[in-house]
């Protein structure tokens, strides 16, 4: 009866170990950053790579997420909608780039701020 008992709080133990560890994943991950900015869309001839949750980075600082995929049925090109932070602002002569943080790595969205005055 003792070993039952230890069994049971062991695996209590782990599973709130776990869901401390999901938690904390979740808030580290961002995803809820949509209700927090201002959405852009950008089109793009090929977005392989691309998903949902993809990070949107400035000189490889985070600063989005891609919260839609789409595709242009007159064009055929790609549009993405990212998710910006609000304290993040951009000039509207910005470029988006879809490239990989390394030989195998990750694909994100990379923006390139541009000089103009008037910001998105």
């Amino acid at each position: 009866m003792q070993k039952n008992l230890l069994e049971t709080l062991m695996g209590a133990v782990v599973l709130i170990i776990a869901g401390v560890f999901f938690v904390f994943a979740y808030q580290s991950s961002q995803i809820g950053m949509s209700s927090n900015g201002y959405t852009i869309k950008g089109r793009f001839s090929n977005i392989s790579g691309i998903a949902l949750g993809s990070d949107v980075r400035i000189g490889g600082v985070k600063v989005g997420v891609v919260s839609d995929l789409a595709l242009d049925a007159n064009s055929y090109e790609a549009v993405v909608a990212m998710s910006i932070r609000e304290e993040t602002k951009l000039p509207t002569d910005s470029s988006a780039a879809v490239v990989s943080s390394g030989l195998l790595g990750e694909k994100y969205i990379q923006i390139t701020p541009g000089g103009d005055e008037k910001m998105l």
